[in-house]
């Protein structure tokens, strides 16, 4: 049943007002549970995208010359206004994704937290003052505003993904156009809502429905944006640092993943199981952070893989709080996954639980991937270094330690890593060593904080890191202030 804030028609949000797209033309979102449609979707093109960016610059300044505190404050009375429709926003993120309405909650708890800390922000908007070489000469550095930033996020988490962008950016000083993610659209749509309903100056945040070529392009190459930053895949990530390097426009990409997960002979098995099963298939493993290259000493590599099939057999798929995992969001990313895996069988590959569609009466309207542990695959080949954004994880045999972080690091991607082990040695060591943006001792591959900063190396970013203050960095310039003393002026 669609959640009765998802209203029939999603609109843009430009300038503080709900407007259809200029040609009037929608898109229907489909339930990935049932494959129902649950709305029409504004289909925005340049046009719309034009007047979302020409009201971002217009409110922008006014917005900037408001004190770091202030703007702070109103982020406090969005996140205020969100623990508030906690419940709604929740019932619309599940209908949305497919996920239960409990995980859904605990999204948005992310999401407050995060608004909750850039808010606080405000109050420690940092520069610094240091000595010169100089006598009589004073220095120091503040922050100042980009001007307009474009945001462009994923569907898997979709509220967290707003929250992730659009609080620090706001922040900072800009105004912001926000593209909505086209699987995704009434989640965006019901944050402008509220946010816009808590008090946020008109176009100050400006939302836009639509699809990545339409309305995702025309933001990136648009002059009168000053910063751009995406969360979603390497290839799309290559196309934006492309576009916006012609007109060196300040990029962070937080892209893909092919997230090792390394267990050693001395690690407790049952706790890795868990964690292995959390993070290759929670969120059905759309995950950027997803654990999907499984990597197991020889010595215990039978045992340990017996003990994630019993486990991997236990899960339930639905929609509902007592299941494990939910659908894809969309059949055409379902229909990829199975693709790879009846090339990764030509190869050689081995699936041993899962590897199909779910097919039978309660699942067979919806998007489900039957959760996926597949092994001799080639560590080179495509299912071993693609990303697939889905319940999917392949086993691997590691001789040593040596072996394994050898085998961590053989990635084009290098977002998350984690060891299981109970030797502080080896956790440092890998810690240290392994190629990655975020390592984890004994837990799972993804687990990132409001507080610490996010991304990763290789094909799984540019460098760039959000949220944590080290947002603060892609959403602001610094700017170096010299102050001369001439004493005979005193």
């Amino acid at each position: 049943m669609t959640p009765k804030n998802i209203i029939d028609t999603i609109p843009n949000w430009i300038n503080g007002e709900e407007c259809a797209a200029i040609s009037g033309e929608t898109f229907a979102k489909l339930s990935p549970h049932n494959g129902q449609k649950l709305c029409q979707v504004a289909r925005s093109s340049e046009n719309d995208v034009q007047i979302a960016i020409q009201s971002a610059r217009k409110s922008q300044q006014a917005w900037a010359e408001i004190t770091p505190v202030q703007r702070g404050d109103v982020l406090h009375d969005i996140t205020r206004a969100m623990r508030n429709n906690r419940k709604g926003i929740a019932d619309i993120v599940a209908a949305e994704t497919g996920m239960s309405v409990n995980a859904a909650l605990g999204e948005v708890g992310g999401a407050i937290a995060l608004g909750e800390f850039m808010a606080g922000e405000g109050r420690r908007f940092y520069g610094r003052t240091t000595t010169s070489a100089t006598a009589n000469k004073y220095a120091m550095t503040i922050r100042q505003p980009l001007g307009v930033a474009g945001l462009i996020i994923a569907a898997n988490t979709p509220i967290a993904n707003v929250a992730w962008k659009v609080f620090p950016a706001l922040l900072c000083g800009n105004a912001a156009v926000l593209k909505a993610a086209e699987d995704t659209p009434a989640t965006a749509w019901y944050f402008g809502k509220i946010a816009h309903e808590a008090g946020l100056p008109p176009g100050v945040l400006n939302i836009v429905q639509g699809y990545g070529h339409e309305a995702g392009a025309p933001l990136v190459a648009n002059p009168d944006v000053d910063v751009v930053s995406f969360t979603g895949s390497t290839a799309v990530g290559r196309q934006i640092a492309a576009v916006a390097g012609q007109r060196l426009a300040k990029v962070s990409l937080e892209l893909g993943g092919k997230n090792p997960l390394v267990v050693c002979d001395d690690a407790d098995l049952d706790n890795a199981a868990k964690w292995v099963l959390l993070s290759a298939f929670s969120n059905a493993g759309q995950r950027c952070a997803s654990g999907s290259r499984i990597i197991i000493f020889d010595s215990i590599y039978e045992e340990f893989r017996d003990r994630l099939l019993e486990g991997a057999s236990k899960l339930q798929l639905g929609p509902s709080n007592d299941d494990d995992l939910g659908p894809v969001i969309n059949e055409k990313q379902l229909n990829n996954m199975l693709a790879t895996i009846t090339q990764s069988r030509h190869e050689g590959a081995t699936v041993l639980i899962g590897g199909e569609r779910l097919m039978d009466d309660s699942h067979a309207d919806g998007f489900y991937m039957a959760p996926t542990l597949i092994e001799n695959a080639d560590p080179h080949s495509r299912i071993s270094t693609t990303e697939l954004f889905g319940p999917i994880a392949c086993l691997y045999r590691a001789k040593d330690f040596t072996a394994a972080l050898e085998m961590a690091n053989d990635s084009p991607y290098g977002l998350t890593a984690c060891i299981h082990t109970r030797s502080i040695h080896r956790a440092t060591v890998f810690s240290h060593k392994v190629q990655a943006g975020v390592a984890v001792v004994n837990a799972g591959t993804y687990g990132s904080e409001p507080h610490m900063p996010f991304g990763g190396l290789k094909q799984s970013g540019n460098g760039s890191r959000e949220p944590g203050t080290e947002a603060l960095d892609v959403y602001s310039d610094l700017k170096n202030i010299l102050i001369n003393i001439y004493p005979e002026r005193l």
